[in-house]
């Protein structure tokens, strides 16, 4: 957990990924995730985490559905929300916070 604390703790956004392997709708997200992190560059991180290999992590956070995206700045949560998003949704959303 701590290293979740370096990674959220950026004056740049972070936009996280919370997925599983097994999820059809996670699949999908991850063409929609490599067009945002192309169309921000270094502007935002864009991040993946495996809720199975973070279990700790995800309880945490009480993500429930799949995939979970949130955007986080200097170590605040800016916006969250379960369900598949467009690339173009997802690039405004953090631009906001750029």
């Amino acid at each position: 957990m701590s290293k979740f604390g370096e990674i959220i703790e950026t004056p740049v956004p972070v936009l996280l990924d919370f997925y599983a392997d097994w999820d059809q709708a996670c699949q999908e997200m991850h063409a929609v995730l490599r067009d945002v992190a192309a169309a921000l560059g270094d502007k935002a991180k864009v991040i993946k985490i495996d809720v199975e290999k973070n279990e700790e992590l995800s309880e945490a956070l009480r993500v429930k559905g799949l995939p979970t995206l949130m955007i986080y700045k200097n170590g605040e949560m800016k916006w969250r929300k379960s369900g598949e998003q467009d690339a173009n949704t997802l690039i405004g959303l953090v631009k906001e916070y750029v």
